[in-house]
């Protein structure tokens, strides 16, 4: 247990976290483009200099919001994923809810997804969306070794193809007309392709 937490990290904390929820809950209702810093700030109940202290840009507040729905969804896929015994199925249970995630408000996810393709791998907030995608290919290289009898070096591989293939169903134009059962089917086909022999 390490020393206990003073007061200022406690109110910064705090503050990350209010504005996180403030986030989270106006990128799920709205487009980026139609919020303001401002108006987080406020529902926040921080000044708008506080704010800028967390997330610099409108782009780095929609990574702090979505990283954090993008946590728990990468868990609840590894849990899954554990419960499962076919290779197929193990990697759809880590992708399916990281899916769902990021088509609870589909014009965000994708701005997400370009946030992390194209955003500053410096800035904390992009980094961690970047470790997010990391664990997620780790996750399915766990599967793939575990459940399709691969090589660690392998699953490697095929988990970066895996990556690839599920940055492109989310991200593609078609996605936006497509349900989530179509996304998530053509991600299987292409998936049970590169993982199956």
């Amino acid at each position: 247990m390490g020393p206990p937490v003073g007061r200022r990290e406690r109110s910064k904390q705090e503050k990350l976290e209010r504005i996180t929820e403030v986030a989270r809950a106006l990128f799920a209702e709205r487009d980026a483009d139609d919020i303001t810093t401002r108006e987080v700030a406020e529902r926040a109940d921080v000044a708008t200099g506080t704010l800028f202290l967390y997330a610099r840009t409108k782009g780095e507040l929609l990574l702090l919001a979505h990283n954090a729905a993008y946590e728990h969804a990468l868990g609840q896929g590894m849990a899954a994923a554990d419960e499962a015994g076919e290779v197929v199925e193990g990697v759809m249970a880590v992708l399916a809810p990281v899916v769902a995630c990021n088509r609870s408000h589909l014009g965000n996810g994708r701005t997400y997804l370009r946030e992390i393709v194209f955003g500053d791998p410096r800035e904390p907030h992009h980094a961690a969306a970047i470790d997010l995608s990391r664990r997620t290919e780790q996750a399915v290289a766990d599967v793939v070794e575990r459940l399709g009898g691969r090589s660690s070096d392998e699953a490697a591989t095929l988990a970066r193809v895996v990556s690839s293939v599920l940055l492109l169903a989310m991200g593609s134009p078609l996605a936006l007309t497509q349900t989530e059962d179509e996304v998530l089917a053509e991600i299987r086909r292409q998936v049970t392709a590169v993982v199956t022999e």
